[in-house]
């Protein structure tokens, strides 16, 4: 009798397409339009100098990493990406301009914290969400689409599949994710400090 393991799909295989078919219904939910997957990445105009996540990658390093991304659009003043919401996918913004807010703290439990504080404003090249995608915590902030947008989505699993099949590539990318990240931080930091002197200084006479 002979076997038939090899036309059988693997474990991981079942769970890799499960999991973008969950990504592709959450996308979906969301109200995005799915595109399909983001093929020939290094060729949307501009987009290998805009970005800092792609600088350091090649043409053909870019159009492997699109291939593992699915390509979504959003009509103005939709919901990209959700305060509080857990999730595990980042964002590359492809074309368009996006609203980055959050919630303002209430000043006691009866306060309701409807505000929204604007945080950033991101255009073509940004990247939204890597955090998340990371370690898989609830989002920092919502981001929300100010005119016409395009955007290229990355998982987990297909950064996985991408260490996988392509490790140089892998690696890469992780690398870039990672020093954005600590820039952020740097960033971050360098506001707190500034805002903590401004705090501290005496009250004009």
């Amino acid at each position: 009798m002979s076997s038939r393991s090899g036309s059988m799909p693997s474990a991981d295989s079942r769970n890799i397409a499960m999991a973008e078919r969950e990504l592709q219904e959450q996308l979906a939910a969301r109200g995005l339009e799915l595109l399909g997957s983001c093929d020939r990445l290094s060729q949307r105009p501009g987009l290998m100098e805009q970005s800092a996540l792609l600088r350091d990658f090649t043409p053909a390093e870019a159009d492997l990493l699109g291939a593992n991304m699915q390509l979504v659009r959003a009509r103005p003043g939709q919901l990209l990406i959700a305060e509080d919401e857990a999730s595990d996918w980042m964002m590359l913004l492809l074309r368009g301009t996006v609203d980055v807010g959050k919630r303002r703290i209430a000043a006691s439990d009866t306060d309701e914290a409807s505000e929204v504080t604007r945080l950033a404003v991101l255009k073509e090249g940004a990247t939204l969400g890597e955090m998340s995608m990371l370690d898989g915590e609830p989002r920092y902030a919502s981001c929300w689409a100010l005119s016409e947008v395009e955007a290229a989505v990355l998982s987990r699993v297909a950064v996985g599949r991408l260490i996988t099949s392509q490790p140089a590539v892998g690696a890469k990318l992780l690398v870039k994710i990672t020093q954005l990240l600590a820039q952020r931080l740097r960033n971050t930091s360098s506001q707190l400090v500034k805002a903590i002197q401004k705090a501290a200084e005496p009250p004009p006479a």
